[in-house]
């Protein structure tokens, strides 16, 4: 199976990427959840279906498929009730040695917080920027975040990302 058939087939396939070799055990919990969820006649797909599926919008093939890509994992997703309409979902991103993530955007606000290794950043309009941990940065609506990716080759990276979008938003969207 092909790069791009396991990036455009069914929704759980699109966790997996064919150039990971190796995963903790929460990323693989997380892995295998999301298969369970849209198994037909999966009895716990509906209750999380309104976690997973807003992550995953059609991707494309990478532009360096040579590179890992990096690996999401929902971590928590709640209705806003002082806020109607919006939902507040947290996501843990890690990227591999050399890891990165094609170019996107996002539905709604994105706060990141780099809880391991080093970040390296650039919304299309500005720098190119690097984060370290304990740093934060900030993605408006609909900027397009053209370089997000381990800025180390040897040492894995990490973040956490805190989206706040309308309720059933897609929250990331690759763009060709």
């Amino acid at each position: 199976m092909s790069a791009v058939s396991l990036m455009t087939g069914p929704a759980y396939l699109r966790f997996i990427h064919p150039e990971v070799t190796v995963c903790n055990r929460f990323v693989l919990s997380g892995a295998v959840l999301a298969a369970l969820a849209w198994l037909p006649g999966s009895p716990i797909g509906d209750e999380l279906s309104f976690l997973f599926e807003p992550l995953c919008a059609a991707a494309v093939t990478p532009a360096d498929a040579a590179r890992p890509i990096g690996i999401s994992v929902p971590i928590s997703s709640e209705t806003l009730p002082n806020v109607p309409g919006k939902r507040v979902t947290i996501v843990r991103v890690t990227y591999a040695p050399g890891g990165y993530t094609p170019s996107h955007r996002h539905a709604g606000s994105v706060i990141a917080y780099v809880t391991t290794g080093t970040i390296r950043s650039q919304l299309a309009g500005g720098p190119v920027e690097t984060f370290k941990v304990g740093e934060s940065f900030f993605e408006p609506p609909g900027a397009i975040h053209l370089v997000s990716e381990n800025a180390s080759s040897t040492e894995p990276a990490e973040l956490l990302a805190v989206f706040v979008a309308d309720e059933g938003a897609t929250l990331t969207t690759y763009i060709e």
